[in-house]
């Protein structure tokens, strides 16, 4: 998997990050007794898990096939981006949410508040530098999709859950400190309380759109349109193809695709010959499209082809 240098680098400023931070906050939460501090300590610490979640599922994707994952085990970074997602949810949100209700319940007036304010600015500012590092990776990698699409079509999520969790960690950060401010303004501690509830809010919807991805790449992608097109062209320019019907992907990594091919030979061609033209075939694909890391090729009429596409159209409406 030697396309991910760019997306550890952004975890690496991630992560480091993220643990300065979380170290600051609750030593902020543990002198001023703020709920919103806490929170964002809480949240701030679950994040520097995920971020070593997402690089223990990038070093067990890389291993390569075997004889119980013939296949390979690419799909580990998106187990473990799953994990990432539900882990923002139950700590990051749960704890947030929690921890807001009780101060709601039983109000206690911020102490040495502007050790707060300086904690928060300077997070913002650490969370503000790892969250430019991630976007400008993301950007390099959308290309010129828009953003909402390019993280529906992107195939590692690497990039794009770092990027919503540095994202919602900076709207964290502006939530709890209009919600002390407006704490210490007003003289209403529930406010404080109030601002943690908001930070569950922004946390829980991050991780249900990241769980939302993460599930449709651990079920199986396909390849873009683009990849299946450049396939289909590669097998169809070979003398003894007569029609390339189609291909059918997977994405058992950001970087590994599994293509099946229906292929209608020329009539006139021997066992041999039908064999050194799939071997043809891959070894072009293998040249130009490395990220075909598996081809399954099946003989097959186009109108059995076109019959059994349909099928899958019908099924997919």
């Amino acid at each position: 998997m030697a396309g991910h240098g760019g997306s550890k680098m952004v975890i690496y400023a991630a992560l480091a990050g993220n643990l300065a931070i979380a170290l600051t906050k609750f030593a902020a939460a543990f002198f001023t007794g703020s709920s919103a501090m806490l929170s964002e300590g809480v949240h701030s610490l679950v994040d520097t898990g995920n971020g070593g979640l997402l690089l223990y599922g990038m070093h067990r994707a890389a291993r390569p096939a075997d004889r119980t994952h013939p296949l390979g085990h690419g799909r580990e970074l998106y187990f473990w981006s799953f994990i990432v997602a539900l882990l923002v949810f139950a700590l990051g949100a749960g704890v947030s949410f929690y921890e807001g209700i009780v101060h709601i319940m039983t109000p206690e007036p911020v102490a040495n508040v502007k050790v707060n304010y300086v904690v928060l600015g300077l997070s913002f500012l650490f969370e503000g530098s790892s969250w430019l590092v991630a976007l400008k990776e993301f950007r390099r990698e959308k290309g010129k999709q828009g953003w909402l699409q390019a993280v529906q079509s992107s195939k590692d999520p690497s990039v794009y859950t770092v990027l919503f969790e540095d994202s919602a960690a900076l709207l964290g950060l502006i939530v709890a400190f209009a919600g002390i401010l407006a704490a210490e303004l007003l003289e209403m501690p529930e406010l404080d309380g109030a601002a943690s509830i908001g930070i569950a809010l922004i946390l829980g919807a991050t991780a249900i759109f990241l769980a939302r991805e993460s599930k449709g790449l651990l079920i199986g992608e396909p390849a873009s349109p683009e990849v299946q097109k450049k396939v289909l062209a590669i097998a169809q320019q070979d003398p003894a193809v007569q029609r390339a019907n189609g291909v059918l992907t997977v994405h058992m990594g950001p970087q590994e695709i599994v293509a099946g091919l229906s292929i209608e030979f020329e009539d006139h061609l021997s066992a041999p010959e039908i064999e050194a033209c799939v071997e043809r075939i891959e070894a072009r694909l293998k040249k130009e499209m490395p990220e075909i890391t598996r081809l399954f090729v099946k003989p097959q009429t186009t109108g059995t082809w076109e019959q059994r596409r349909k099928l899958i159209e019908a099924a997919s409406n």
